[in-house]
């Protein structure tokens, strides 16, 4: 298989990619590759969204002195459940 198409059809890679990312630098090598696949792959250009958002809220919520309870209301949650399933059945 052609390396660009490897790259691009790889969503399991681009999510290791995404999470190794907000753990640690990652190559030049491997910016592209996960930039080259999130340019064609709605559904992985969501998971980062969602994996960062998740980031944020996990930080706020251990890392801070408040005693707030972070959570999504339910109807966030039921939008966002329909994109998913609307993105996956795209492809």
């Amino acid at each position: 298989m052609n390396p660009l198409k490897k790259i691009s059809y790889n969503c399991r890679q681009a999510t290791f990619l995404i999470e190794k990312k907000s753990i640690t630098r990652i190559s030049i090598k491997e910016q592209f590759e996960l930039k080259f696949h999130l340019a064609g792959c709605s559904v992985c250009q969501l998971f980062e969204q969602q994996s960062l958002m998740i980031d944020r809220m996990v930080k706020r919520h251990f890392f801070t002195d408040t005693n707030e309870n972070p959570k999504l209301d339910d109807d966030f949650k039921s939008e966002l459940a329909k994109r998913i399933e609307t993105e996956m059945n795209k492809k």
